[in-house]
């Protein structure tokens, strides 16, 4: 009874985590409202308050060209990944401290899957895969 409760669970938790791996692009354009405060998308994204977003993942945090990063972020190390990108969306100030990014944080894992989903559709240049 046992090993098959535990089995249950874990088949749960594997569904719950491959649903959360699928996030919406259209809900994660919704989510995007609040970010396009500071930050910009698509081909013609500039810098801003923040610096714009293409082709996010697998870049090097600190190097958008033109925008005056923080020390802190320049000198973090980080390479933006969904893992890295989730930490740091949850709480920025604590995943890097002295960043200037001012959000206080995205808390809802599936706003934060939609977002992740969003993002991704962008190329370096700005343009939709």
């Amino acid at each position: 009874m046992m090993r098959s409760t535990l089995i249950g669970t874990l088949a749960v938790m594997a569904l719950t985590t491959a649903a959360r791996a699928d996030g919406d692009p259209a809900a994660g354009e919704k989510v995007f409202q609040v970010c396009k405060a500071c930050h910009q998308i698509g081909e013609t994204a500039k810098n801003a308050v923040g610096p714009e977003l293409n082709g996010l993942f697998g870049r090097h945090s600190g190097s958008a060209p033109g925008y005056n990063y923080s020390d802190a972020n320049k000198n973090s190390g980080i390479t933006w990944d969904e893992t890295v990108f989730r930490e740091y969306i949850k709480a920025p100030r604590a995943k890097i401290p002295g960043t200037k990014m001012t959000f206080i944080g995205l808390k809802d894992d599936q706003k934060i899957d939609d977002l992740i989903a969003f993002l991704k559709q962008f190329d370096a240049d700005g343009k939709k895969k």
